[in-house]
């Protein structure tokens, strides 16, 4: 019979396994700890186990399962929230109370609850991977299309419907394969698909300064980096509730305890801004705390992903917020140590940057496995909490790489209490130019000048402002003061948006067309009259000026009759001014 021979810390190596394989899981000691093999040599196997090893001791029995790590994918996952492993939460603290006992096993998903199957499909149809059988309404946004496994094809010889549970057989095929309501899939091998396509889509989060300056595509990939302070969560949360996706798989990677119970309690009573029902209907809480064992915390990222691949090969757009990537990548060095292998730069694995590399190309806009006119894709966003704030770590660096977007997070701007905190000069989006057609068919031809002005107006503001801390403010050229002013109305009126603010902490993109276009016009009314030969301190003091900033904050309802009162006030000012 295995038995340990080792324990060290989340590791565990185990003799006579010669049997197992790579990646099997295990049941370890007498309480039956959770683990996967991740290392074989000879007839003995090295085994991070998913749970507190304190207690393990030489002699303890390891019982191979002969299965790979797996998630369960069935009706019931939205709305739910789950640890590392993919075990539920809630259903745990019923049974245990505040902390996971040691071993716990439950049921991933609910194996008595009844859902209402619709077939799709009739007896004698042909089916293969990917075949949408029927649906079952999970929740009122979210018709769960329950497809064929992956590996199974044949003629069904009897398809089922009605009230049935996740454990019962809703198609027999007639080679006498059975198709259950839910299935299982390894959580570290990608789903086939039919290929991926390119990005042409932005998937839109009602942040004016990633929409506008810094999008990103639908399939694509993000990162954002930052200090300490800096509002990553804060943006990763309001990205979950706002962004334009069909399902939100949020996934707390050794974060703090507190953040991830902000998330348990505000999810649920806010409301989705577009359908107006309870956000936890296409929302995957997966947590994995900093407190919780770090082998989960490697595993948690894959379940996350594994879970949003299975909703993307339904036809659905996913988008995954990962928080953070760093705390993943501190367990893989952790690990790494535990294995003994040689350490690269700052002590990570030599293959962080493959592995990061694995996770993130997991994303993509694709045509689904055996229907490749359904459309689904799967959008990453991963946190990087960079120690102190140095973006040139490992982890930062490996993902600049593969990510598509770069939203770097500021200091000086968070302490400047301006959220987003994103430098505008440092952060980037590789999709920008392959979505311009989108912005300009959906939103506005000029849309890419407006964009290109803006640009050119914050670059501007930035040198003046070095140059005002050599020389000071006052000996500043006139025209250059008012580039100041410009710069200024665009980060105060544009920029900057509260995440809790009722109106603004969601700014769809026809009001960001009409704001933009509205600060445009301003500063452009602003050097007409310098041009003409208006008073620099007239030009400043313009009675509008507050009102073109606040704009911001009102409904979508009013912006029309907003805008129009500010151009025309604008008007009546200046051509009083100057006597025309």
């Amino acid at each position: 019979m295995s038995s340990i021979i080792k324990v060290s810390g989340p590791t565990v190596q185990a003799s006579k396994m010669s049997d197992s394989f790579m990646y099997e899981v295990v049941r370890v000691g007498n309480e039956q700890l959770l683990g996967e093999i991740i290392l074989m040599r000879g007839d003995v196997a090295t085994i991070q186990v998913y749970e507190d090893t304190g207690g393990l001791k030489i002699g303890d029995p390891v019982k191979p399962l002969g299965e790979l790590m797996s998630v369960e994918l069935g009706p019931g996952l939205i709305g739910s929230i789950y640890d590392g492993i993919q075990r539920p939460l809630p259903v745990l603290a019923l049974e245990w109370g505040d902390f996971i006992q040691k071993g716990a096993t439950v049921h991933r998903l609910d194996p008595k609850r009844k859902w209402r199957f619709t077939p799709l499909v009739k007896d004698g149809d042909v089916v293969q991977t990917g075949t949408i059988l029927g649906t079952v309404q999970e929740t009122k946004r979210i018709a769960h299309k329950i497809m064929v496994p992956e590996k199974v094809s044949g003629k069904i010889k009897k398809i089922f419907s009605g009230e049935l549970t996740i454990r019962d057989t809703v198609a027999i095929l007639e080679s006498g394969e059975k198709i259950k309501l839910a299935q299982k899939s390894n959580i570290r091998e990608p789903r086939k698909t039919c290929g991926k396509l390119p990005h042409q889509v932005p998937m839109l989060t009602g942040q004016r300064v990633l929409d506008t300056l810094f999008p990103i595509a639908e399939g694509g990939t993000a990162i954002i980096p930052g200090g300490f302070g800096t509002g990553k969560t804060v943006l990763e949360q309001t990205i979950a509730k706002f962004a334009d996706a069909d399902v939100i798989v949020y996934v707390g990677c050794g974060e703090r305890g507190n953040e991830m119970a902000d998330v348990l309690h505000e999810f649920p009573e806010l409301k989705d801004p577009r359908y107006g029902s309870s956000l936890m209907e296409r929302t995957i809480l997966i947590a994995n705390t900093s407190n919780m064992p770090v082998a989960a915390r490697e595993a948690s990222i894959y379940t996350a992903i594994s879970i949003a691949e299975y909703y993307r090969d339904m036809g659905y757009r996913v988008a995954v917020m990962a928080d953070s990537t760093s705390r993943w990548a501190e367990a893989l060095r952790e690990i790494s140590s535990r294995l003994e292998e040689m350490p690269g730069e700052e002590g990570y694995p030599p293959y962080l940057a493959s592995r990061l590399g694995s996770f993130y190309e997991r994303s993509g806009r694709v045509r689904c496995s055996g229907r490749p006119l359904d459309i689904g894709s799967i959008t990453i966003i991963g946190a990087v909490s960079p120690p102190g704030g140095d973006f040139s770590e490992p982890v930062t660096q490996a993902s600049m790489r593969m990510a598509s977007t770069y939203w770097a997070l500021d200091y000086d701007l968070a302490h400047q209490r301006h959220f987003p905190a994103i430098n505008w000069l440092n952060s980037f989006s590789l999709s920008l130019s392959s979505l311009s057609s989108w912005y300009i068919e959906n939103l506005d031809e000029h849309w890419v000048e407006m964009v290109a002005d803006m640009n050119l107006i914050l670059q501007r503001e930035t040198e003046l402002l070095e140059m005002v801390k050599i020389v000071g403010l006052d000996a500043m050229g006139e025209s250059e003061r008012i580039e100041l002013e410009a710069g200024m109305i665009i980060r105060e009126g544009f920029l900057r948006q509260s995440s809790y603010h009722e109106t603004d902490a969601y700014c769809s993109m026809e009001k960001q067309r009409k704001l933009l276009s509205l600060q445009l016009f301003y500063v452009s009314s602003l050097r007409d009259a310098l041009q003409n030969g208006l008073q620099l301190e007239e030009i400043l003091d313009t009675p509008v000026k507050e009102s073109v900033i606040r704009l911001k904050e009102v409904r979508d309802s009013e912006i029309d009759s907003g805008v129009e009162q500010i151009e025309a006030e604008l008007k009546a000012y200046f051509r009083k001014r100057l006597g025309k």
